[in-house]
């Protein structure tokens, strides 16, 4: 059984690994672009391009759905809950109105301009939280096809780099203090490497303050994450009533990645790790998300997302828009800034 399963599947991971291997290499040297965008670009290229062999295919789906979850599982043990909650109880007004702004403006101008709910909710949740992780967790669990994730991810990646040249700027125009920034940088920009490059641009003191704060922006990837499912449980519930061939099971819904998250980010808090453990567990943790990533390049068809046309990339310049100003718009409320 496990030599049939390597045969199967090892074409397609072989392939989906030297992508990734190549990506995290592109994404090391030029890292406001990252990795995770790199994979998703040269996948969709040989995919559209030069094409993939069928037997590849099946590497290519295992990568894409459960080296995604597994690399969500390793993540969390990157995070410590004690400083998160520290950052956090300074940082939480802001957040929870920058995250309502996200959802709210994504679904009302979604809505309007007929795109699609999941990539409205992809796009949505990546501007929320923190880009391509956060994409990453809930796409399994509203079953986003890899053309969404792609294109969200794209949509994402596009608002990282105009944060990371616009932010620092506008911060000495504005003459913010250095946890002002931080604070605005962690909050209103997306992907993690882009908030620690805009942040360091800013001053060292603003890097490390924003790096904080968008980790703790991450542990949001846990509620968010258990209120899709319930979503998703909802709808296929009923479905399953309309529909005799549907089946339902919660249980085959529930996000237990996210909890095995949870338990990952508790043991790290408690020490459990080794110092030198932690570093490289981040590490893999990247790596996979970008070997994940590429084997959603793969699967990604170039003609149906150009057929799905700019509505989405509007929809992801407007909801950046509104949760950047949000979170101006609070610190100068409360005198942060």
């Amino acid at each position: 059984m496990k030599l049939y399963w390597i045969q199967e599947n090892f074409p397609g991971l072989l392939r989906v690994f030297i992508i990734a291997v190549i990506s995290t290499w592109l994404g090391s040297l030029f890292p406001i672009i990252g990795g995770a965008v790199f994979g998703i670009l040269i996948g969709i290229l040989i995919s559209n391009v030069i094409g993939k062999p069928e037997r590849a295919l099946p590497g290519i789906k295992f990568a894409s759905k459960k080296i995604l979850q597994w690399a969500i599982i390793l993540l969390g043990a990157g995070l410590s809950l004690s400083q998160v909650w520290k950052t956090g109880v300074e940082s939480l007004y802001v957040m929870l109105f920058t995250l309502s702004a996200a959802f709210i403006s994504a679904y009302s101008l979604g809505k309007l301009m007929g795109v699609p709910f999941r990539l409205t909710s992809l796009i949505g949740v990546g501007t929320a939280i923190c880009g391509g992780s956060a994409i990453a967790a809930v796409s399994p669990i509203i079953e986003a096809e890899d053309m969404e994730i792609a294109y969200s991810i794209s949509t994402i990646f596009l608002f990282n780099v105009l944060a990371v040249l616009i932010f620092p700027p506008l911060g000495h125009l504005m003459e913010f203090s250095d946890q002002a920034f931080g604070l605005w940088a962690g909050t209103a920009i997306n992907d993690t490497s882009s908030v620690v490059a805009a942040g360091y641009a800013f001053s060292n003191i603003a890097g490390d303050y924003a790096t904080i704060v968008k980790l703790t922006r991450t542990t949001m990837i846990i509620p968010i994450s258990l209120i899709f499912a319930f979503i998703t449980a909802i709808a296929k519930k009923k479905e399953a009533k309309n529909n005799q061939d549907v089946s339902y099971s919660i249980k085959s819904i529930f996000p237990w990645f996210i909890l095995w998250f949870l338990v990952a980010s508790l043991l790290n808090t408690l020490g459990l790790f080794p110092a030198n453990w932690v570093g490289y567990l981040k590490f893999l943790s990247k790596f996979m998300i970008v070997m994940a990533l590429s084997a959603i390049g793969l699967s990604a068809d170039f003609r149906k997302m150009l057929k799905t046309g700019m509505k989405p990339l509007f929809l992801g310049l407007f909801v950046w828009f509104v949760v950047s100003v949000v979170s101006l718009v609070v610190q100068f409320s409360t005198g942060q800034i």
